[in-house]
Protein backbone atom coordinates (compact mmCIF):
# COMPACT_ATOMS: atom_id res chain seq x y z
CA UNK A 1 0.00 0.00 0.00
CA UNK A 2 0.92 3.41 -0.92
CA UNK A 3 2.11 5.58 1.53
CA UNK A 4 0.12 9.05 1.99
CA UNK A 5 1.05 12.34 0.27
CA UNK A 6 3.39 14.44 3.14
CA UNK A 7 2.27 17.48 2.98
CA UNK A 8 4.11 18.69 6.33
CA UNK A 9 7.85 20.40 5.12
CA UNK A 10 10.81 20.38 7.28
CA UNK A 11 10.87 24.23 8.32
CA UNK A 12 14.27 26.32 8.37
CA UNK A 13 14.24 30.18 8.22
CA UNK A 14 15.96 33.41 9.12
CA UNK A 15 14.75 35.91 11.88
CA UNK A 16 15.80 39.59 11.46
CA UNK A 17 14.33 43.06 10.77
CA UNK A 18 14.39 43.92 6.87
CA UNK A 19 13.74 40.94 6.47
CA UNK A 20 12.31 41.59 3.08
CA UNK A 21 15.16 42.27 1.93
CA UNK A 22 17.15 38.84 2.78
CA UNK A 23 18.16 37.10 -0.90
CA UNK A 24 19.35 34.00 1.30
CA UNK A 25 16.17 32.52 1.05
CA UNK A 26 16.58 32.50 -2.89
CA UNK A 27 19.60 29.87 -2.63
CA UNK A 28 18.67 27.87 0.53
CA UNK A 29 15.51 26.92 -1.11
CA UNK A 30 16.66 26.38 -4.36
CA UNK A 31 19.24 23.84 -2.74
CA UNK A 32 16.51 22.21 -1.10
CA UNK A 33 14.91 21.96 -4.82
CA UNK A 34 17.82 20.86 -5.81
CA UNK A 35 18.49 17.96 -3.72
CA UNK A 36 15.04 16.58 -3.21
CA UNK A 37 14.55 18.08 0.23
CA UNK A 38 10.66 18.33 1.77
CA UNK A 39 12.07 21.12 3.19
CA UNK A 40 11.08 25.05 3.52
CA UNK A 41 13.04 28.24 4.37
CA UNK A 42 10.89 31.52 4.90
CA UNK A 43 12.48 34.82 6.21
CA UNK A 44 10.65 36.58 9.08
CA UNK A 45 9.98 39.57 9.99
CA UNK A 46 10.85 40.50 14.15
CA UNK A 47 11.59 43.08 16.63
CA UNK A 48 14.02 43.11 19.17
CA UNK A 49 10.96 43.08 21.74
CA UNK A 50 9.43 40.14 20.24
CA UNK A 51 12.62 37.88 19.70
CA UNK A 52 12.11 35.29 22.90
CA UNK A 53 8.20 34.62 21.68
CA UNK A 54 9.44 34.17 18.03
CA UNK A 55 12.21 31.78 19.21
CA UNK A 56 9.62 29.80 21.69
CA UNK A 57 7.26 29.79 18.52
CA UNK A 58 9.98 28.49 16.35
CA UNK A 59 10.36 25.66 19.27
CA UNK A 60 6.33 24.92 19.39
CA UNK A 61 5.83 24.45 16.00
CA UNK A 62 9.33 22.30 15.55
CA UNK A 63 12.17 24.58 13.07
CA UNK A 64 15.09 22.33 12.77
CA UNK A 65 17.13 25.53 12.94
CA UNK A 66 17.08 29.34 11.76
CA UNK A 67 19.04 32.14 10.82
CA UNK A 68 19.54 34.86 12.77
CA UNK A 69 20.50 38.03 11.24
CA UNK A 70 20.60 41.65 12.60
CA UNK A 71 19.64 43.08 15.01
CA UNK A 72 19.50 39.62 16.87
CA UNK A 73 23.11 37.85 16.84
CA UNK A 74 23.76 38.35 20.13
CA UNK A 75 20.78 39.06 21.86
CA UNK A 76 19.24 35.70 20.50
CA UNK A 77 21.76 33.50 22.65
CA UNK A 78 19.89 34.23 25.88
CA UNK A 79 17.57 32.04 24.24
CA UNK A 80 18.89 29.20 23.27
CA UNK A 81 20.04 25.86 25.28
CA UNK A 82 24.25 26.15 24.07
CA UNK A 83 27.00 27.23 21.78
CA UNK A 84 28.92 26.01 19.57
CA UNK A 85 32.96 26.37 19.91
CA UNK A 86 33.00 29.55 17.35
CA UNK A 87 30.05 31.23 18.82
CA UNK A 88 30.68 31.24 22.28
CA UNK A 89 34.05 32.87 21.17
CA UNK A 90 32.82 35.60 18.91
CA UNK A 91 29.65 36.11 21.50
CA UNK A 92 27.57 35.99 18.25
CA UNK A 93 25.09 33.81 16.84
CA UNK A 94 23.52 33.85 13.29
CA UNK A 95 22.42 29.96 12.38
CA UNK A 96 20.61 27.90 15.18
CA UNK A 97 20.65 23.98 14.90
CA UNK A 98 18.13 21.76 16.53
CA UNK A 99 20.67 18.77 18.06
CA UNK A 100 18.98 16.05 20.22
CA UNK A 101 15.94 18.53 21.16
CA UNK A 102 17.87 21.41 22.25
CA UNK A 103 18.45 25.05 20.24
CA UNK A 104 22.11 25.46 19.54
CA UNK A 105 23.41 28.66 18.50
CA UNK A 106 26.59 28.39 15.82
CA UNK A 107 28.23 31.26 13.23
CA UNK A 108 28.35 30.36 10.08
CA UNK A 109 29.74 34.07 8.87
CA UNK A 110 33.52 32.79 9.48
CA UNK A 111 32.92 29.42 8.50
CA UNK A 112 31.57 30.95 5.00
CA UNK A 113 34.47 32.68 4.63
CA UNK A 114 36.98 29.82 5.25
CA UNK A 115 35.01 27.53 2.96
CA UNK A 116 35.41 30.46 0.13
CA UNK A 117 38.86 31.33 1.24
CA UNK A 118 39.88 27.01 1.16
CA UNK A 119 39.14 27.12 -2.71
CA UNK A 120 42.09 29.42 -3.31
CA UNK A 121 44.62 28.45 -0.04
CA UNK A 122 45.14 27.01 2.87
CA UNK A 123 45.08 30.22 6.25
CA UNK A 124 47.46 27.60 8.32
CA UNK A 125 50.71 29.54 9.27
CA UNK A 126 49.66 32.45 7.06
CA UNK A 127 49.94 35.84 8.26
CA UNK A 128 46.69 37.68 7.54
CA UNK A 129 45.68 41.24 7.27
CA UNK A 130 42.26 42.36 8.29
CA UNK A 131 40.43 45.38 7.73
CA UNK A 132 37.58 46.40 9.81
CA UNK A 133 37.19 44.83 13.48
CA UNK A 134 32.60 44.59 13.43
CA UNK A 135 30.84 41.55 13.30
CA UNK A 136 32.20 40.20 10.65
CA UNK A 137 35.70 40.92 11.13
CA UNK A 138 35.29 39.30 14.55
CA UNK A 139 33.80 36.23 13.16
CA UNK A 140 36.06 35.52 10.25
CA UNK A 141 39.34 36.42 12.39
CA UNK A 142 38.26 33.71 14.86
CA UNK A 143 37.57 30.83 12.46
CA UNK A 144 40.95 32.08 10.63
CA UNK A 145 42.77 31.58 13.55
CA UNK A 146 40.92 28.10 14.70
CA UNK A 147 42.21 27.22 11.42
CA UNK A 148 45.70 27.73 11.88
CA UNK A 149 46.50 31.24 10.99
CA UNK A 150 49.92 32.32 12.26
CA UNK A 151 49.19 35.81 12.28
CA UNK A 152 46.14 38.52 12.35
CA UNK A 153 46.77 41.76 12.37
CA UNK A 154 43.60 44.28 12.55
CA UNK A 155 43.44 47.14 10.67
CA UNK A 156 41.20 49.44 12.24
CA UNK A 157 40.24 53.25 12.96
CA UNK A 158 39.08 52.51 16.51
CA UNK A 159 41.56 52.10 18.60
CA UNK A 160 39.10 50.47 21.12
CA UNK A 161 37.37 47.91 18.61
CA UNK A 162 40.69 46.97 16.92
CA UNK A 163 42.83 46.00 20.19
CA UNK A 164 39.48 44.46 21.42
CA UNK A 165 39.44 41.91 18.71
CA UNK A 166 43.68 41.45 18.98
CA UNK A 167 42.92 40.25 22.58
CA UNK A 168 40.47 38.44 22.02
CA UNK A 169 42.15 36.67 19.44
CA UNK A 170 45.37 36.27 21.75
CA UNK A 171 43.75 35.36 24.54
CA UNK A 172 40.61 33.55 23.43
CA UNK A 173 42.42 31.31 20.62
CA UNK A 174 46.25 32.17 21.31
CA UNK A 175 46.92 33.38 17.97
CA UNK A 176 49.42 36.05 17.67
CA UNK A 177 47.38 39.48 16.80
CA UNK A 178 47.83 42.44 16.62
CA UNK A 179 45.45 46.37 15.96
CA UNK A 180 47.33 48.27 13.56
CA UNK A 181 45.83 51.98 13.69
CA UNK A 182 44.47 52.68 10.21
CA UNK A 183 45.91 56.01 9.05
CA UNK A 184 45.44 56.85 5.08
CA UNK A 185 46.38 54.31 2.99
CA UNK A 186 47.50 51.10 4.63
CA UNK A 187 50.17 49.17 3.30
CA UNK A 188 49.82 45.54 3.45
CA UNK A 189 53.20 44.11 4.25
CA UNK A 190 55.70 42.04 2.63
CA UNK A 191 55.39 39.22 4.39
CA UNK A 192 51.52 38.97 4.31
CA UNK A 193 49.81 36.30 2.36
CA UNK A 194 46.05 37.66 2.66
CA UNK A 195 44.31 40.26 2.70
CA UNK A 196 40.78 40.72 3.70
CA UNK A 197 37.91 43.43 3.48
CA UNK A 198 36.03 42.93 6.04
CA UNK A 199 33.88 46.54 6.50
CA UNK A 200 31.16 47.68 4.89
CA UNK A 201 33.27 49.98 2.19
CA UNK A 202 31.82 48.74 -1.20
CA UNK A 203 28.39 47.82 -0.30
CA UNK A 204 26.08 48.83 -3.00
CA UNK A 205 28.99 50.81 -4.68
CA UNK A 206 31.30 49.19 -6.71
CA UNK A 207 33.31 52.89 -7.61
CA UNK A 208 33.82 52.98 -3.22
CA UNK A 209 37.48 52.83 -2.47
CA UNK A 210 38.96 51.25 0.20
CA UNK A 211 42.15 53.32 2.14
CA UNK A 212 44.41 50.81 0.53
CA UNK A 213 47.81 51.01 -0.89
CA UNK A 214 47.32 49.23 -3.89
CA UNK A 215 50.70 49.14 -5.38
CA UNK A 216 51.27 47.03 -2.01
CA UNK A 217 49.27 44.04 -3.57
CA UNK A 218 51.77 41.70 -5.04
CA UNK A 219 50.20 38.99 -7.30
CA UNK A 220 50.87 36.00 -4.62
CA UNK A 221 48.43 37.57 -2.50
CA UNK A 222 45.45 36.37 -1.80
CA UNK A 223 42.67 39.10 -1.76
CA UNK A 224 38.94 38.35 -0.24
CA UNK A 225 36.10 41.18 -0.32
CA UNK A 226 33.03 40.63 2.50
CA UNK A 227 30.67 42.36 0.03
CA UNK A 228 28.58 40.22 -1.92
CA UNK A 229 26.41 43.39 -3.66
CA UNK A 230 28.05 44.46 -6.14
CA UNK A 231 30.45 41.48 -5.98
CA UNK A 232 32.95 43.02 -8.39
CA UNK A 233 33.89 45.82 -5.73
CA UNK A 234 36.91 48.28 -6.72
CA UNK A 235 38.70 46.31 -4.09
CA UNK A 236 38.42 43.17 -6.17
CA UNK A 237 39.17 44.79 -9.41
CA UNK A 238 42.20 46.34 -8.24
CA UNK A 239 43.12 42.89 -7.01
CA UNK A 240 42.36 41.29 -10.39
CA UNK A 241 44.73 43.94 -12.29
CA UNK A 242 47.65 43.44 -9.88
CA UNK A 243 47.36 39.44 -10.60
CA UNK A 244 46.37 38.81 -7.22
CA UNK A 245 44.00 36.01 -6.47
CA UNK A 246 40.87 37.12 -5.82
CA UNK A 247 37.67 36.06 -3.84
CA UNK A 248 34.37 38.22 -4.17
CA UNK A 249 31.60 38.31 -1.40
CA UNK A 250 29.36 36.08 -3.09
CA UNK A 251 31.48 33.09 -2.29
CA UNK A 252 31.35 33.84 1.32
CA UNK A 253 27.74 34.46 1.15
CA UNK A 254 27.07 31.41 -0.43
CA UNK A 255 29.04 28.94 1.53
CA UNK A 256 27.16 31.02 4.45
CA UNK A 257 24.40 29.13 3.64
CA UNK A 258 25.81 25.75 2.66
CA UNK A 259 27.29 25.62 5.97
CA UNK A 260 23.79 26.15 7.48
CA UNK A 261 22.32 23.49 5.37
CA UNK A 262 24.77 20.85 6.43
CA UNK A 263 24.23 21.73 10.21
CA UNK A 264 20.78 21.07 9.86
CA UNK A 265 20.22 18.44 6.83
CA UNK A 266 23.21 16.57 6.50
CA UNK A 267 22.89 17.05 2.93
CA UNK A 268 26.33 18.39 1.17
CA UNK A 269 24.62 21.01 -0.91
CA UNK A 270 25.48 21.66 -4.21
CA UNK A 271 27.53 24.90 -4.24
CA UNK A 272 26.88 26.08 -7.67
CA UNK A 273 23.42 25.87 -7.77
CA UNK A 274 23.57 28.30 -4.26
CA UNK A 275 25.77 30.73 -6.42
CA UNK A 276 23.46 30.74 -9.98
CA UNK A 277 20.31 31.43 -7.73
CA UNK A 278 21.42 33.65 -5.21
CA UNK A 279 22.82 35.82 -8.78
CA UNK A 280 19.20 35.68 -10.00
CA UNK A 281 17.77 37.14 -6.53
CA UNK A 282 20.11 39.99 -6.57
CA UNK A 283 19.79 41.04 -10.67
CA UNK A 284 23.23 39.66 -11.39
CA UNK A 285 24.25 38.26 -14.59
CA UNK A 286 25.17 34.49 -14.17
CA UNK A 287 28.11 35.04 -16.51
CA UNK A 288 29.25 37.64 -13.96
CA UNK A 289 33.21 36.34 -13.30
CA UNK A 290 33.28 35.01 -9.71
Amino acid sequence: MASPPDFLPALTGSLSQGAAGNPTVAMIEAAYAHHGLHWRYVNMEVTPAELGVAVRGLRAVGFRGFNCSLPHKVTVIEHLDGLGESAAVMGAVNCVVLRDGKLIGENTDGKGFLESLRTTADPRGKRVVLFGAGGAARAIAVELALAGAARIDVVNRSASRGGELAALLRDRVQVAAEHIPWRGDHAVPADAEIVVNATSIGLYDAEARLPLDVDSLRPELVVADVIGNPPRTRLIRAAEARGCRALDGLGMLVNQGAVAIRFWTGVDPNIAVMRRALERALGLSASEPC
